[in-house]
């Protein structure tokens, strides 16, 4: 080799070397993070985090390195949180340092980084507040919430009378009717269960959050730049929201056209009149973005969260025939007209019917990391030091299945829930819907829904599985950030 490509390889390695050194040095800032696997440069911990078992992954990792440990989803340092201890210390005690949302790239495109689910500070405060009183105190000038989801109860009961005892997939059913309950508050809209718009809505989110759940999806959570330029099926997935959100943007139109302050009828048409109170408001965070943005997140986390519970609730009262017979007699002798409609007001005259709905939430497990949190500021956690702005995840699974409040946390069992005197008991590690500053606004809508849902059903039908009960598996399904319901059949025979 001569003296000029010696050089000149030389310096090439200089570069490359330089080029490594600032990269690495981006990656691993030098603040005290958590322990946690040695990640590789770019890729950060690809080989311990597989592709379809993030949770499964990350608690492996906790059984390695503790409660509180740091992972590299590419070059993204991401501090997890596990039990409900230390999750409640952060969200709780630091709750301020810790509410900021942290990155979602997939959510954050599909969603243009507006809406509740994706602003911060300020912004987010303004739009939180608004959401939460709308989904509480909903009902000025029209039907309450209670009433609606009772009228969608009906529908459900009637179409599953249709099966006639045969064997079938309740899943379809189950997010018509969750789907028709939050379309109905949020765009003032019920679609019959054959209507074409409608389920090419639900079929389009069903197939999106499919491809989000996967190895492309992941992918793309950790190379969200990269893989925007790059084909692939992740490239659908936002196509196929999109369906969604024009459906939104015609509704909001329409309602602009035609709203009476005096008499709203939907969340948008509360929003709107709270959006004109703010006209002059500079910083108002009332635009027409936030308010399509606001109604596609109470939808799609509205929906997909209910479905999968109430699918899960129905798989293990299957499974637990004696848990089933106990929920109807509660049910007969509290709601003993034949005719009557199940109540919200009956849920406190039914206690082991509370404790077996709060048993389904926790063992069904649906969102297992819950929301992506990042940290305001540089944040001392422990030991550690978090920079501000590093992503955090509080593993709601690991408060779900917290032996210290569960005695048999792999157990499907209502005594969780209850008393030596049979009465409901709350669990403080029950906790679904997250805590703290960033919980999900829908949490008392969803309370309502699965107590209605659940009593209409099983005031009217008997549970029975087409096979043998000892083939019947609770297990939740790990898809990417998901846990989804078995897939399953089953009669149910009128009562």
């Amino acid at each position: 080799m001569d003296l000029g490509a010696a050089a000149s390889l030389l310096l090439v390695t200089c570069v490359s070397y330089l080029m490594f050194i600032n990269v690495w040095r981006r990656m691993f800032p030098a603040h005290k993070l958590p322990p946690g696997p040695t990640p590789l440069p770019i890729v950060g911990n690809i080989l311990q985090v597989k592709s379809g078992q993030m949770v499964s992954s990350l608690l492996k990792l906790r059984d390695i390195y503790g409660p509180v440990f740091t992972v590299y989803l590419g070059p993204r340092p991401v501090v997890v949180l596990c039990s409900y201890d230390v999750i409640k210390e952060a969200f709780i005690g630091q709750a301020d340092d810790f509410m900021a949302r942290g990155p979602f790239p997939a959510f954050e495109k599909i969603l243009h980084g507006s809406g509740l689910a994706n602003t911060n500070g300020e912004e987010w405060k303004q739009l939180q507040r608004f959401s939460i009183s709308a989904l509480k105190n909903f009902g000025m000038g029209m039907r309450s919430i209670e009433g609606i989801i009772q009228e969608e109860a009906s529908f459900l009961v009637n179409e599953i009378g249709e099966s006639k005892g045969t064997s079938i997939d309740p899943s379809l059913l189950l997010i018509h009717a969750a789907s028709n309950v939050i379309l109905h508050i949020t765009v003032g809209e019920r679609l019959n269960y054959e209507d074409k718009v409608f389920n090419k809505i639900l079929n389009n989110m069903r197939e999106g959050f499919h491809i989000m759940s996967s190895f492309w999806g992941q992918l793309y959570e950790m190379y969200p730049r990269i893989m925007d330029h790059l084909p692939g099926p992740h490239k659908r997935m936002f196509e196929l929201f999109k369906y969604l959100e024009d459906f939104i943007v015609e509704r909001v139109e329409q309602n602009q056209k035609t709203i009476d302050p005096n008499n709203p009828r939907d969340f948008i048409d509360c929003y709107l009149i709270q959006r004109e109170k703010e006209k002059d408001n500079p910083s108002s965070a009332f635009s027409i973005m936030n308010l399509v943005m606001t109604v596609m997140n109470i939808i799609l986390g509205g929906i997909e969260s209910l479905t999968n519970t109430t699918s899960y609730g129905l798989l293990a009262l299957m499974k637990h025939p004696e848990v089933q017979a106990k929920v109807q007699e509660e049910i007969d002798n509290v709601i003993n007209e034949k005719n009557c409609t199940p109540t919200f007001e009956d849920r406190g005259k039914m206690p082991y019917t509370k404790a077996v709905i709060a048993e389904i939430q926790r063992c069904s497990d649906n969102f297992p990391m819950g929301g992506s949190h990042a940290v305001t500021r540089d944040t001392p956690f422990r030991e550690f030091v978090l920079p501000k702005g590093t992503n955090v995840y509080g593993m709601l699974t690991t408060s779900l299945n917290d032996p210290k409040y569960f005695s048999d946390p792999k157990k499907f069992n209502p005594g969780h829930f209850l008393d030596e005197n049979g009465s409901f008991k709350k669990v403080v590690a029950l906790i679904p819907f997250a805590f703290g500053k960033r919980s999900c606004p829908g949490e008392s809508l969803s309370h309502t829904e699965l107590f209605l849902f659940f009593t209409n059903i099983l005031k009217n039908f008997n549970l029975r599985s087409p096979i043998d009960l000892e083939d019947v598996d609770l297990t939740p399904v790990e898809s990417g950030f998901e846990n989804l319901p078995p897939p399953y059949k089953i009669c149910f025979i009128p009562r």
